[in-house]
Parts: structure tokens; C-alpha cells; sequence
């Protein structure tokens, strides 16, 4: 791969014999014959085929160890075989399909993208295993339709009694899903169909969201997002849920609701499928966190994303004379494109498509070139998505999880709410900034984040989870201890609106188990702007004057990759912090701040406050006015 400077001292010349090259790699200009077997996905046997105008294929050596392959000596035999194992094959025979944008009617042949998705869930089926995937997509490339008629092939060729459902953000949507399948149906030769019923759906039980497939016992269903009582306790082997990024979020009903319905009415066996698949939607909503827990191998699923330009039919042609002016002509965004490995072609698709949206952000949308990309929020979101990336590379994970004990003690528990990225080091220091939450389960997180007080800080350790505020001051004080008496950064609202005391001061519960048992506690000077009386309070008292503050320090140091992340939670809430029509900063509805905030107070207090003569000695108390 050619870097930025590089390529702007290539000649024109060179330019397109490159641009040749690479069009000639492309997966799409490779033979790819599904009848033949030739480009076909799996492990493949060169056989004799039955056939006049060909007696070679590769088919899957599955079919040649079948104990029906010695018998089927017949054309017919021999198809009706092959297609219990070659799905590809399946498409070609017994299969058509309307192709968008063409006008036409024809076989079912797989498209780049359609085999990269087939691939996961082929291997998944050879060995034995569930089918699960999340599918990040562009627009327009037939992912529905291959979903949809794998979902066909286990039921109409592989399985009997084996149950699917359809669900889409909308039910008209999720009707033309289905009728994919009756399109499938009523053109599937009767010679090839494995049933002794011609191939068809009919009704059942009179209901008009669910047909029966003729001679094979299997059922569809058809549903929306905003109709989840009906699938609650369904009897179903296969789901494909549809444009998730869009799904309806009210108090009573979510998409997480929906995805526990259906995953409890799945049994994890083998043949069982749940296929997740959209376009994106912006951040912070279930789709998107169901990605980004798929991504980072924290999910059942496999996550696949499919680019814009892994879709042959997003390229137009460019003369030598459009060349020219092209590449003289491009962006360091579509120069950005070529560096990656992208055609003219390609780039030029993306230039002359681009103009017809109001932003980068909203054709990406619809076309990414990468994840980030299709999850950027226009105009709202406060954190870079390729930013945010770069900090998730140093996601990893923790050394410890367990729990700090009331003597101080690290007992180890997978599901403890301390992690710990690093031990403490001899001669170093530490800043731990408290972000206070709620204490029932449903409330905000509290979440202690301990940080190296250094030029780059890096995140050491963290602890999340709910918890009564005197128990929270004394874990906060356990952890500080523990590092080397960090100065611990207490966010105060909180306290000092609990059971607030004559003049509101030191005469807080818990503040005042703090100062009477933690010698290293970050103080703040308070002005009254009545009587300009100067106070030393401890905390930080995060106010629409101080929130600013923390996070314009906080995006610097995300922009320019000054800190160290180490928790993949703290890189999805940055993912979707986003700044209000008002101004105002804060988590998208459904999503949580807890872990960003807590960063930001660590983050800002590192780079405001001088570092300490010796360890333990408290820094001077800083005056802002309004504190």
C-alpha cells in the first residue's frame, strides 16, 4: 500500500496501470460459476456430473460422502442431492429472484457481499454449531434476500418442523421479506422440490401473520418491532430480524425486550439461526450496542460489515481523460480511498453519490467505508468515531475482576465490579475520581476510575456498580489506599444535597468520613458571590459552569490520543455522548455517561493540578469562581 506522499508523485501512467491491477484482483473478476461448483464456497471435490453441456463440477465433499451419491445416477437424483448440500446450487436451480435496479427476473446468483455472509454462516453449519450473526451493512446489496433464502434452504431442503420468523421495523417490511419466499415457492421447479406437496404456502390456523410451507410442516411468521406480544412464547428454530438500527424504544417495549423474547424461544443448537441485520442509525441505540458487543467478541454473534465498495455494482466507469482530472481533482478523503486499495472506479462512484446527500455523515450513513463511519452521529456527536477507535486499539482485558475488601484485600470474582489493568507501581501517583450514582440497580452507575498522574495518563483500574453512598466513599478510599494514596477526586452534588447540614459545609455524612479518614482529597475554592466569603470544600461540583470544563479537556485528550483506555464500556459511552439542540452535553436517551465522566474529572484535575513534592502531600486548593 502506497502512503498519501507517495501516491501524489505518481504519474498518470502509473495512476492506471496500479487502477489495472487492482481491478484485475477484485473478487467480482474472478470465475465464480455456482452450477459448476467453480468459486463456490467450502471444501470441494471435482466430480462427474450427469450432464450434457458439462460432466465436471466441484461440489461440496460432503455430497460425494453421502451414502445417496452411489445411487444417484439419474440427473434429477443427482440435483435433488446435490442441493441438500450445496446451497449455492440451491440458489441456481430453485430459486429467482427480482434483481433491483435491473428490471429482471433470473436465478439466484450470489453476489460478493451475499458469499462473504454466507461463508460465517456455512462454516458455523459444518461444524455443528448455532448460526448467529450481526450483520453492519450499505444499502441495496441483496442482504434480506440472502438471509431470507438460507432461512428457505434449512426449511424447505434440510429441516421438517423447523419454525422461522421474520421481523422488521415495519410489518410492510417485514411482508416483503417474506415474500421473497413465496416468490421462491411458486418458482421452484416441482422435480427438485423435497416433499411430496407441489411447493407453496398455504394458511394456518387462519391467522394472517403466519403460513405453512406445503409438505414440509415448517411455518413463517411475519411481525414488526412495534407487535412484540406476538412473539413472546412462539414456537420458532429461526429468527431474521430486520433493520434493527430502527426499531421503536418506548417504556413499553425496546428492542432488547424483543431480542430476549425471541432468544428464549431459540434453543442454541445446531440449525438454529438468528440473524441481526441494518443499516446504521446513528449511535447509543440496541443495534449499535449489539455491534460493538459482537465486535469485540462479547456477543454470541458474529459481526460481519459490509462496505460500500465490496459491492460490485457501486463503481462507474472512468475514461484515461476522467482519470485525469480525477486524481488531481481528489479530496484527502478520496485520496485516503486509494491509499486503502480502492479502484478509481470505485472512487469516482463515490464522488458523483455523495453530492446527492446534505453531509459526509449522512451519505456514510447509508455507505460506509467503515464501521465508524456508519455509526457517525451528524452533528451531535462530541467525540470523534475514528477517534474513538484509535483509543479502543489499547482495549484490553483486565489482569483482575473481583472486589476490594473492608480490609483492603483483592478477592477475585468474575463478576466482581473492580478491574484492574495494572498493579500499583513503587514511586508513582495516582489520581481516582468518584463518579456518584444511584443505589438501586435501574439508577446511574457509580464508578471509581483510577488513573496514572502522568503526561500520558493511562487507565489502571476502574470499579462500577450500585451502591449505598457511605460504602461507596469507603471502597473509593480502599482503592485510593491501594494506589499508592491517590488523590481521590470526589464528585460532591450528590453528597451535598443529601441531609445537608447548617450552612451546607463539612457537616456532611459522608464528606466528613472522607476527611476525617483520607489524607489525599482534591479540594476546590468556593466563592459566595453575596458576600465574596472564600471557602475550601472537597469534591468537585459538577454545574453547567464546570461540566464545560471537564469535557473540552476530555475531547483534547481523546482527539490527540494523550490518554490510555483500557475498557471497551468507556469507548461505547464516548461512541454516544452527544450535545443537545440546547447545548447542553449528555448521554443518548438509553445510554450511560458514568464511566466518561468520571474519566473527565480525572483526566482534567491530571492536567490543572501540579503534581505533588512528595507523596501524600496535598495539592493547594484551586479557585474558580462560581465553584
Amino acid at each position: 500500500m502506497k502512503t498519501p506522499q507517495q501516491t501524489t508523485e505518481m504519474t498518470l501512467q502509473q495512476v492506471l496501470a496500479e487502477n489495472a491491477r487492482r481491478n484485475a484482483l477484485l473478487p467480482e473478476n474472478a470465475p465464480y460459476d455456482p452450477e459448476r461448483g467453480i468459486g463456490c464456497h467450502g471444501d470441494r471435490v471435482p466430480v462427474s456430473a450427469p450432464f450434457q453441456d458439462y460432466t465436471r463440477a466441484y461440489v461440496p465433499r460432503s455430497m460425494t460422502e453421502d451414502p445417496e451419491y452411489a445411487v444417484a445416477q439419474s440427473p434429477q437424483a443427482w440435483i435433488r442431492l446435490r442441493c441438500r448440500h450445496d446451497f449455492e446450487f440451491w440458489c441456481r436451480r430453485c430459486v429467482t429472484i427480482t434483481y433491483k435496479g435491473e428490471g429482471r427476473e433470473g436465478p439466484f446468483i450470489l453476489n460478493i457481499a451475499q458469499r462473504q455472509v454466507l461463508a460465517v454462516l456455512e462454516e458455523d453449519r459444518l461444524a455443528g454449531r448455532p448460526l448467529r450473526i450481526i450483520i453492519l451493512k450499505a444499502r441495496q446489496w441483496g442482504g434480506s434476500t440472502l438471509v431470507q433464502m438460507y432461512m428457505a434452504w434449512i426449511q424447505a431442503v434440510l429441516r421438517r418442523n423447523w419454525n422461522s420468523l421474520i421481523c422488521a421495523h415495519l410489518k410492510d417490511t417485514a411482508a416483503t421479506i417474506r415474500g421473497m419466499y413465496s416468490r421462491m415457492l411458486a418458482g421452484c421447479p416441482p422435480e427438485y422440490w423435497h416433499a411430496d406437496e407441489p411447493p407453496a404456502f398455504r394458511p394456518y390456523e387462519r391467522s394472517a401473520n403466519i403460513r405453512e410451507i406445503a409438505g414440509r410442516a415448517c411455518r413463517v411468521t411475519v411481525t414488526s418491532a412495534e407487535s412484540q406480544d406476538s412473539i413472546r412464547g412462539a414456537d420458532i428454530a429461526m429468527a431474521h430480524l430486520s433493520e434493527v438500527a430502527f426499531y421503536p424504544f418506548s417504556p413499553k417495549r425496546s428492542p432488547e425486550d424483543l431480542l430476549r423474547a425471541v432468544m428464549g424461544s431459540i434453543a442454541y443448537e445446531p440449525l438454529t439461526l438468528v440473524a441481526i441485520e441494518s443499516t446504521a442509525n446513528g449511535v447509543g441505540n440496541f443495534f449499535h450496542r449489539e455491534w460493538l458487543r459482537a465486535q469485540a467478541g462479547q456477543s454470541d454473534k458474529h459481526a460481519i460489515f459490509i462496505p460500500w465498495h465490496r459491492i460490485e455494482k457501486y463503481r462507474l466507469p472512468v475514461s484515461e481523460a476522467d482519470a485525469q482530472a480525477l486524481w488531481t481533482s481528489m479530496s484527502p478523503y478520496e485520496r485516503n480511498l486509494w491509499d486503502s486499495g480502492l479502484t478509481l472506479e470505485m472512487i469516482h462512484w463515490h464522488r458523483m453519490n455523495s453530492r446527492a446527500y446534505p453531509s459526509a455523515d449522512c451519505f456514510h450513513a447509508e455507505y460506509p467505508t467503515t464501521p465508524a463511519e456508519a455509526f457517525a452521529l451528524s452533528g451531535a456527536a462530541v467525540f470523534a468515531p475514528q477517534k474513538i477507535e484509535r483509543l479502543r486499539q489499547d482495549v484490553k482485558d483486565p489482569v483482575f475482576t473481583g472486589e476490594i475488601t473492608a480490609a483492603a484485600t483483592l478477592a477475585e470474582d468474575p463478576k466482581g465490579d473492580l478491574q484492574i489493568w495494572e498493579d500499583p507501581a513503587p514511586a508513582t501517583h495516582y489520581v481516582a475520581a468518584v463518579d456518584i450514582g444511584g443505589r438501586s440497580p435501574a439508577s446511574d452507575f457509580s464508578v471509581i476510575s483510577v488513573l496514572t498522574r502522568s503526561k500520558h495518563p493511562r487507565v489502571v483500574a476502574q470499579w462500577r456498580g450500585h451502591i449505598d453512598h457511605d460504602l461507596l466513599a469507603d471502597k473509593a478510599m480502599q482503592i485510593g489506599h491501594l494506589y499508592n494514596t491517590a488523590l481521590l477526586v470526589v464528585e460532591s452534588n450528590s453528597l451535598e444535597t443529601e441531609n445537608p447540614g447548617a450552612g451546607g459545609d463539612f457537616s456532611l455524612p459522608v464528606l466528613e468520613r472522607l476527611i476525617r479518614s483520607y489524607p489525599s482529597l482534591y479540594r476546590r475554592q468556593s466563592v459566595d458571590t453575596y458576600t465574596g466569603t472564600i471557602t475550601n470544600r472537597v469534591g468537585f461540583h459538577t454545574n453547567r459552569r464546570t461540566k464545560p470544563l471537564l469535557i473540552t479537556h476530555l475531547i483534547s485528550a481523546v482527539r490527540e490520543g494523550t490518554y490510555t483506555e483500557r475498557c471497551a464500556m468507556a469507548c461505547d459511552e464516548l461512541m454516544t455522548y452527544a450535545q443537545m439542540p440546547n447545548g447542553a452535553y449528555a448521554a443518548r436517551p438509553g445510554c450511560h455517561d458514568d464511566i466518561l465522566m468520571s474519566r473527565a474529572m480525572a483526566i482534567y484535575v491530571i492536567g490543572t493540578e501540579p503534581l505533588p513534592i512528595a507523596p501524600g502531600t496535598l495539592p493547594p486548593p484551586r479557585r474558580i469562581l462560581g465553584w
